[in-house]
C-alpha cells in the first residue's frame, strides 16, 4: 500500500503502508529500544502519539500477547524503517503487520527514520499525520498542523478504566489511581502481596475513601500533568494521611499536587537504556523510561519534597521523596526492567513495604 508521513513544519516522506488503510494524526515521538516494541505499542502514555522505532528493524520476534500492556494498541501510529513480515520466535503468535491489522491500526515502513530522529532532536517533537492508502502530500502536512497539541489535548479518559476493578492479596491494600497504568505494573504490585484496588482517574477522594486504603498509588499515563485533575485532587486530599507512590506521570502529578510544576521536554525520554544516578549512593541504575514532561527542580522549593535521583544526562529529576508525609515516586519504570533488576526490586519492595505501616 501506498503510505505517506507529514509533519507540521512542511517535511512528508513516502513509504510502504502496513497495517490499517486511513488517516491517523499524533505527536511524532522516537524511542530507542532494540527490543519491546509489544510492550511500547500496547503502552498506553503513548496515546496521542505516533511512535517511532529508532531501531531499524521491528517486528523480527514477532508479538505475543502475554506481555501486551493494555488490552489494544495505543499509540495512534507506528512509523519504522523495516517492519519483519516472518518473524521467529517460539511464542510468536502473528506478525506485527497483523497485530496492527487486528487492533485497526496504521503503519508506515521504508522511510529514513534516523533523519526524522536527528530532526526531532534539533527541533523538538511534531505534530504529524499518517496517511495509508494514499501519497496526499498536502493532506498529510494540513492534518498534522490542523490537530491540536499535546497538551490541549484531554488523554487520560481514553486510557482509564470505566468502572474499577480488584486484584485480590493478603498485604497492604493499595488504591490504584488508574491513569493508564501498565500490566507490568499491577503484576509488580500483585506478585509482593498488595491488594490492589483499581479505580478511574476521576474517582473522588469520598469514593477512595470507602474503600480504606493503606496508601495511594498513581501510575503511567499519557499527555501533560496538569491536566489529570482528578488524581491531582485525590494527592492533595490523602496527603499526610496515608502513603502516596507513583511512577511516571504520577511522578508528575505528585509533584503538581503537593505545590511544584511541569515542562515539557524538547524530545522526551523513550528508551531502555536511560541512566538515572541515586545522589546518595553515587550508584547508576539503568533504566526504561517514556515521557514527555519532566517536574521543574526550582518549583519544588519550600515543598519539603526531596529530590532523591537524577538523569545522569541531562539533570532531569528521576525519584522524589517527602519523608515525613510518606511520599516516594520515580519517573522512571523500574517494573520494565530493560536488564538488570536493581530498581525494580528497590522500588516496589519499598512500596508494599511502606504500605504496610513500615516507613523508616
Amino acid at each position: 500500500m501506498k503510505a505517506v508521513l507529514g509533519l507540521e513544519d512542511g517535511t512528508t516522506l513516502k513509504g510502504k503502508g502496513i497495517g490499517a488503510e486511513g488517516a491517523t494524526q499524533g505527536e511524532l515521538v522516537f524511542a530507542t529500544p532494540f527490543t519491546g516494541y509489544e510492550e511500547a505499542l500496547t503502552d498506553p502514555s503513548y496515546k496521542g502519539q505516533i511512535l517511532m522505532f529508532t531501531y531499524p528493524l521491528i517486528g523480527n520476534y514477532g508479538i505475543s500477547h502475554e506481555v501486551m500492556q493494555s488490552d489494544d494498541i495505543k499509540a495512534e501510529g507506528l512509523a519504522v524503517r523495516s517492519a519483519c513480515s516472518n518473524p521467529s520466535h517460539k511464542k510468536s503468535e502473528e506478525s506485527l503487520e497483523e497485530f496492527l491489522l487486528e487492533h485497526d491500526v496504521s503503519g508506515i515502513e521504508g522511510i529514513d527514520t534516523r533523519m526524522l530522529t536527528i530532526k526531532i532532536r534539533k527541533h523538538g517533537t511534531m505534530k504529524s499525520a499518517l496517511l495509508v492508502g494514499e501519497e496526499n502530500e498536502e493532506k498529510a502536512v494540513e492534518l498534522a498542523k490542523t490537530q491540536p497539541d499535546i497538551t490541549e489535548r484531554d488523554l487520560i479518559p481514553k486510557v482509564s478504566c470505566e468502572k474499577g476493578y480488584r486484584i485480590g492479596g493478603k498485604g497492604p491494600r493499595i488504591v490504584v489511581i488508574d491513569t493508564g497504568v501498565k500490566r507490568n505494573i499491577l503484576k509488580s504490585l500483585e506478585e509482593r502481596g498488595a491488594d490492589l484496588l483499581v479505580l478511574p482517574h476521576d474517582s473522588t477522594p469520598s469514593e477512595i475513601r470507602k474503600h480504606d486504603p493503606d496508601a495511594l498509588f498513581v501510575g503511567n499515563g499519557p499527555g501533560d500533568p496538569s491536566r489529570a485533575d482528578g488524581p491531582i485532587r485525590a494527592v492533595k486530599n490523602f496527603f499526610g494521611e496515608i502513603p502516596i507512590f507513583g511512577i511516571c506521570l504520577g511522578h508528575q502529578i505528585i509533584s503538581r499536587a503537593l505545590g511544584g510544576d511541569t515542562y515539557k521536554l524538547k524530545f522526551g525520554h523513550r528508551g531502555a537504556n536511560q541512566p538515572v544516578r541515586d545522589i546518595e549512593s553515587g550508584k547508576i541504575y539503568i533504566t526504561s523510561q517514556n515521557h514527555g514532561f519532566a517536574t521543574d527542580p526550582d518549583s519544588l522549593d519550600g515543598t519539603d519534597l526531596k529530590i532523591m535521583q537524577i538523569n545522569a544526562n541531562d539533570n532531569t529529576i528521576e525519584a522524589i521523596k517527602h519523608e515525613s508525609q510518606r511520599v516516594f515516586a520515580v519517573q522512571y519504570h523500574p517494573e520494565a526492567f530493560p536488564g538488570p533488576r536493581d530498581s525494580m526490586a528497590m522500588f516496589f519492595d519499598q512500596v508494599v513495604e511502606k504500605a504496610g505501616g513500615n516507613f523508616a
